[in-house]
């Protein structure tokens, strides 16, 4: 059964009670929260993602709720629990779809390192991925939203998991976040997407997800292996240009956008150096979403170009 398939009444009565299993790529999370803000968001974004009946098992039991204090009269708040622990401070009641989103990408970084991971976002076509590593703010998340609305899949917008046997990506599909200003730049360059509630005055400011693509969410039992590894900038108004990267400099790079790279000592080492050597590698600039689409486009091609773009 999908989450769509529930009505939205009967998702907030079931998130209120005895929780909901949702299936998220390799992930099983057990939610519960009595907060009806997060139940539509979760009903809008998380529609097609299976929901698990008669489960015997959860890596992650997640609850938000109101603390019970008097802030659930002034000012209310969301507090997020895991395993029945507070780990963070409580936000804003209106953050509370936010704060789950941020809290998982929290579980799977603090718990599951059976992966070699990493904050970046992967999207493949053809077969092949292109992993994303900015920080924030460069317009990664922005990119691979205009990206997927146009032919390319998305393995994951903020975690890159590589499987170490084979370096293969594993696929963790959920929706992409957007920050200030792109929201709106993917409600113009996608008028029919599907984004959730504004977060405003959040730490980064005001945040809200857009909905993945259905295929995307459908093949998460496929996985890809890594062609591409892009640093990515957004420039305003500055022209679109693709300029190969030295490896050894990007293997570097990319190893201060590990979670656990140091956790797996020489094999985190050698697993990057692996990952590289598969790899080309480059820098990216962009200020329109239609030239980066077609320069990325470019890349599938038999011998892509460098590229620069006014």
């Amino acid at each position: 059964m999908k989450v769509s398939q529930i009505s939205a009444s009967t998702l907030l009565h079931d998130l209120g009670s005895s929780g909901v299993w949702l299936r998220t790529g390799p992930f099983q999370t057990h939610l519960r929260s009595p907060i009806p803000l997060l139940a539509r968001a979760v009903h809008l974004l998380y529609g097609d993602f299976p929901v698990v009946e008669n489960p015997e098992f959860a890596d992650f039991h997640i609850r938000l709720s109101p603390p019970n204090n008097l802030r659930r009269w002034y000012r209310p708040q969301v507090q997020f629990y895991f395993d029945d622990q507070r780990p963070f401070k409580p936000l804003a009641l209106g953050h509370a779809f936010a704060m789950f989103e941020w809290c998982l990408n929290w579980c799977i970084e603090s718990q599951t390192n059976q992966y070699l991971m990493m904050h970046a976002a992967i999207v493949e076509r053809g077969g092949c991925a292109a992993i994303l590593a900015a920080p924030p703010g460069s317009g990664k998340s922005t990119l691979t939203a205009g990206l997927i609305s146009r032919g390319w899949r998305l393995v994951s917008d903020e975690l890159t998991l590589i499987d170490p046997a084979d370096g293969t990506a594993v696929p963790l599909a959920r929706p992409v976040s957007l920050k200030n200003e792109s929201i709106d730049v993917i409600r113009d360059f996608v008028p029919d997407a599907v984004i959730g509630p504004i977060a405003r005055d959040t730490i980064k400011g005001s945040v809200a997800h857009l909905k993945p693509p259905v295929d995307s969410v459908e093949r998460v039992a496929e996985r890809a292996l890594p062609r591409w590894v892009i640093f990515p900038t957004f420039n305003a108004g500055g022209p679109v240009s693709l300029i190969p990267y030295p490896r050894t400099n990007g293997l570097l790079r990319l190893a201060d956008h590990a979670f656990n790279y140091s956790q797996y000592g020489v094999r985190g080492f050698e697993l990057m150096v692996d990952l590289m050597d598969r790899c080309d590698c480059y820098e990216f600039t962009y200020s329109r979403l239609d030239g980066a689409v077609e320069v990325f486009d470019s890349l599938c091609t038999p011998q892509p170009s460098v590229t620069v773009m006014s």
